[in-house]
């Protein structure tokens, strides 16, 4: 059933199972639908100062990393606060939600709840990823294996036709996530399988002729409606940054490595919260020196840049966190970078850049 050749087993780190970064163990706390609690924030921000780097690191499945934790306890506080409702399942609890729909924040912790409460789910690949898009097309474009689209099931991103009614919505991504782990053999993501067909039987709904639906990248900057939305640099939350959020109110954290504050924030704490920031568009890896395998020191070369297309810097070719959505790939080599593989030394970056920023605007005129 699967055509995947992968030969060893999926890695993806969780609170148990660390990554082993150059700049020590890598902790990553899954936030189902990306909403967190004053409470919980206050919390992560407290286990970055004792036990990390100081920081909580943003990533692009709206989960938070803790990086350089080389000192015990995070598991103990995180379940005391509620980040960690089963330890069997923490690394499989990879859920996206829209965060400005109501009907998707209030879906999202039922399904981790349903997740954490079939035993057999505690195998799926931590790749494995869940949408739930309440209709604005703002996640049902993140390269989800499954998601619901206000009534639509999508796998691997393509409308199946099957609709489902938002009563049904969590049973039906269960009974998807159930079937892959029975067919999966070796394969991590549903577009691994060579006929994902059998994910679909069983489910409750009505067929219809499958659509290619809009997707719209979301990136919530600045006042939106209840909500102020604020992003850190390159996804780099400093510790004393979450606290000035959690100080006003709860928030979702989305998977453009941006927050959505309920409250009134006093001090923005260096945080962007101008739409038409230039930092907004650019992405980039840790690096060097947090990362061995990394070329360059991509972030500070990043941050050297100016006004750009959307563009995601990365170290070396596994491209870590690089967005779902179109744009600019900056690869390191030697003496330089590959942008959108043309060599480019790095003092010509910002140029070649900012030319195909002009040219980008100028294809949207």
């Amino acid at each position: 059933m699967s055509t995947s050749t992968r030969v060893r087993a999926d890695a993806c780190p969780g609170v148990f199972a660390t990554h082993d970064a150059a700049d020590g163990p890598l902790a990553r706390i899954r936030l189902p639908g990306g909403a967190i609690t004053k409470e919980q924030l206050t919390v992560l921000a407290d286990a970055a100062d004792d036990l990390g780097d100081g920081a909580l690191h943003l990533t692009s499945r709206g989960n938070v990393q803790l990086r350089g934790v080389t000192r015990p306890g995070l598991a103990s506080r995180l379940s005391a606060a509620g980040l960690l409702p089963s330890p069997s399942h923490e690394r499989v609890r990879n859920i996206l939600a829209s965060p400005l729909s109501g009907t998707a924040q209030e879906l999202a912790p039922a399904l981790d709840k349903a997740l954490c409460a079939v035993p057999e789910l505690a195998e799926l690949p931590g790749r494995f990823l869940f949408a739930l898009d309440g209709g604005r097309g703002d996640v049902s474009g993140e390269g989800a294996d499954v998601c619901w689209r206000d009534g639509a099931l999508l796998l691997d991103g393509a409308d199946t036709g099957l609709r489902v009614a938002v009563e049904n919505a969590v049973e039906a991504l269960i009974a998807v996530a159930r079937a892959f782990v029975r067919i999966r053999e070796t394969a991590w993501r549903v577009g691994e399988l060579h006929d994902p067909e059998p994910l679909l039987h069983g489910i409750p709904g009505e067929t219809e002729e499958p659509r290619i639906f809009d997707t719209n990248p979301g990136l919530p900057i600045g006042p939106i409606g209840d909500a102020f939305g604020v992003a850190p640099v390159f996804g780099r939350l400093a510790a004393e940054q979450a606290r000035a959020i959690a100080k006003a109110g709860n928030a979702v954290v989305t998977p453009w490595r941006s927050i959505l504050v309920f409250g009134t924030l006093d001090d923005d704490a260096g945080l962007i919260t101008d739409p038409a920031a230039p930092s907004l568009g650019i992405s980039a890896c840790i690096g060097r020196p947090g990362c061995a395998k990394s070329l360059a020191d991509v972030r500070a070369d990043a941050a050297r840049v100016g006004q750009t297309p959307r563009v995601h810097f990365a170290g070396c070719a596994r491209r870590c966190g690089k967005p779902a959505r179109e744009h600019v790939d900056v690869l390191a080599a030697e003496d330089g970078y590959l942008v959108d593989g043309a060599w480019v030394p790095v003092g010509d970056l910002a140029r070649t850049l900012a030319r195909k920023g002009s040219a980008e605007l100028k294809g949207q005129q």
